[in-house]
């Protein structure tokens, strides 16, 4: 669900505030004075193939991230894909990874040639377990995938140790995470800065997201960084001349241009978003039905989705519908029950925490424009239903 179309609070016929779960035009009119300006200047120029605007966002997200390198691609999943494949993976390699995730966590690593081998989740922040993550290693284990997910890190400080000890690669899907931070060892450590390879999405829902597809990756490794250009270019470094066959994998002038407009708005919208999921946890605390989300006390958490566990979530999802309220379910079924995994011989009840999760959770409206009538919609609608 990316956006209503709507950016004011409006009314149905019984009175009831009708919040979206995005509202993308909201965002829009804040901003277009400066967009608008920075999409005709790419149109003028007409240079909308790996114009100057992709290595300015480069270069800002680079520092952003706390990292050496960082490499635009056309999208988040691409963003994931080109790092994977440079490990140069076998048939039988396995990558670790998290079923309560986005498809593309999962496929790009079955389209790098690796076999994704699911572990379960940290019930309180939704993120992969280090101890599931150290007791699945095997002599094919390659990497790990680690997602930061709904804009809170996972434990990089537990994970980095066992990937050390074992030789292997970690890539960072902060997809959901740009901007986010984790404390470790007292220095704040950023989404993606500590990983072999870190990945970013544009996604237009993303907390900054792009007018169309987006991703980026990050590195402090400069061989790395030096493979992931190629790869994103068909495999070589100068036209018409290729080291390896790669992809057509470039982040679109026009996107980039975008969101160096928007970059300089990230850090408050961000905050934000926090400040509404502080509201929320306030409406909501000492509830006996409505958990709200768990911050771990490290993390700098961006909220990319605000998330609830509920009992009886799908009669909760209809309530909402009929308040107007919009809403989502990230995710209704965990990766290791999906069909076309099923070759991986994974059941029901194999990952408990994660299927429990897909069974409980709902997300509610959090974006920075989001006004406090519509959030008192929101509340007011879900406190009624547990009533």
């Amino acid at each position: 669900m990316l956006a209503s179309g709507r950016s004011d609070a409006a009314f149905d016929l019984d009175g009831n505030v009708n919040v979206p779960l995005l509202d993308l035009v909201a965002q829009y009119r804040t901003i277009k004075d400066e967009v608008l300006p920075a999409i005709m200047a790419v149109i003028e120029r007409q240079a909308f193939i790996m114009g100057p605007e992709v290595g300015q966002l480069e270069t800002a997200v680079a520092q952003l991230s706390h990292v050496e390198h960082a490499i635009g691609c056309a999208s988040g999943t691409d963003a994931l894909l080109l790092p994977l494949k440079a490990l140069d993976l076998a048939p039988g390699d396995e990558i670790i990874t998290t079923p309560f995730t986005f498809f593309a966590t999962a496929g790009a690593i079955h389209n790098a040639g690796g076999t994704p081998v699911f572990v379960d989740i940290d019930p309180a922040s939704f993120n992969i377990s280090p101890r599931a993550v150290e007791a699945a290693i095997t002599p094919r284990t390659r990497g790990i995938v680690v997602v930061h997910l709904f804009g809170q890190m996972a434990a990089m400080e537990e994970i980095l140790p066992v990937a050390e000890r074992h030789g292997l690669a970690v890539i960072e899907d902060a997809a959901q995470s740009i901007g986010a931070r984790r404390r470790i060892d007292g220095t704040w450590r950023m989404a993606g800065e500590l990983g072999t390879v870190g990945t970013l999405s544009f996604f237009p829902s993303k907390n900054l997201g792009a007018y169309g597809d987006g991703g980026m990756m990050v590195t402090q490794d400069e061989a790395m960084a030096a493979r992931l250009r190629r790869l994103r270019l068909h495999g070589g470094a100068r036209q018409y001349y290729h080291d390896e066959v790669g992809f057509n994998s470039r982040l679109d002038t026009l996107q980039a241009a975008v969101l160096l407009a928007k970059l300089p708005h990230l850090a408050e919208w961000s905050a934000v978003r926090a400040r509404h999921a502080a509201r929320y946890n306030e409406a909501f605390a000492g509830h006996p039905d409505v958990c709200p989300p768990r911050t771990d006390p490290a993390n700098d958490h961006i909220f990319n989705q605000y998330t609830l566990r509920v009992p009886r979530r799908d009669e909760l999802r209809a309530h909402l519908k009929a308040r107007g309220i919009g809403h989502s379910v990230y995710y209704p079924l965990a990766l290791h029950l999906q069909p076309c995994f099923a070759p991986l011989g994974c059941r029901k009840g194999s990952i408990p925490a994660a299927e429990a999760a897909t069974e409980q959770v709902v997300s509610l409206p959090v974006f920075p424009e989001l006004t406090p009538s519509q959030q008192d919609a929101v509340i007011e609608a879900v406190l009624e239903f547990y009533a």
